[in-house]
């Protein structure tokens, strides 16, 4: 029902990582982007299973004509976006979507879906600027709340959700199966 979001199982405080890498520009991407961004996708979906609702394998297998299509749609309108933390080196290094729900009733709804920011930039405050891109794009669209599901037990992204003015409103039992067992998911909202 909401999309699932994937962050990272653990998250350093602005330490040595954040002296080495300097804080990532965020900003809405565009179809020229879309290489760089099913790399980080790929790479996240890999590297964290338990934080996404998609798995690296269907991934995969589903091809990227369909997803190329999505990701150039999101480009340009006020239904869907996705945006990117880039690196100096102009190395996508964070990720983070928004979608607002379709239909008359649900158009003031929003959900914060596929947030993941790579190792090498985890302390830099990419996190927080993109989550908080993404809330004033929900303001700009005039929505009243954006919602997300983060999996219990990912403290960090919790937090981050948390400092970001997010609140649980729910917790969906067994939300994820996986080859070790199920995953429980904290439903959040923000109202704006």
């Amino acid at each position: 029902m909401y999309p699932r979001v994937c962050y990272f199982v653990s998250m350093p405080e602005i330490s040595e990582t954040a002296q080495l890498n300097p804080v990532p520009w965020v900003r809405r991407l565009t179809i020229e982007d879309f290489p760089a961004w099913q790399s980080l996708r790929l790479r996240a979906l890999r590297d964290h299973p338990d934080a996404f609702g998609s798995s690296y394998e269907d991934e995969l297998a589903s091809g990227s004509a369909g997803r190329r299509g999505r990701f150039e749609t999101s480009a340009s309108d006020e239904l869907s976006a996705v945006f990117g933390a880039v690196a100096a080196d102009g190395v996508l290094v964070g990720t983070a979507g928004l979608v607002r729900s379709p239909g008359a009733k649900v158009r003031h709804k929003g959900s914060l879906w596929g947030m993941y920011v790579a190792p090498e930039a985890r302390g830099t405050g990419a996190a927080t600027q993109l989550v908080d891109e993404v809330l004033a794009t929900a303001r700009q669209w005039g929505l009243e709340q954006v919602q997300l599901s983060v999996v219990v037990g990912n403290t960090a992204a919790h937090r981050l959700y948390e400092r970001a003015g997010f609140v649980i409103f729910g917790q969906e039992r067994h939300a994820l199966q996986l080859p070790d067992g199920p995953r429980d998911e904290l439903l959040m909202v923000r109202w704006l």
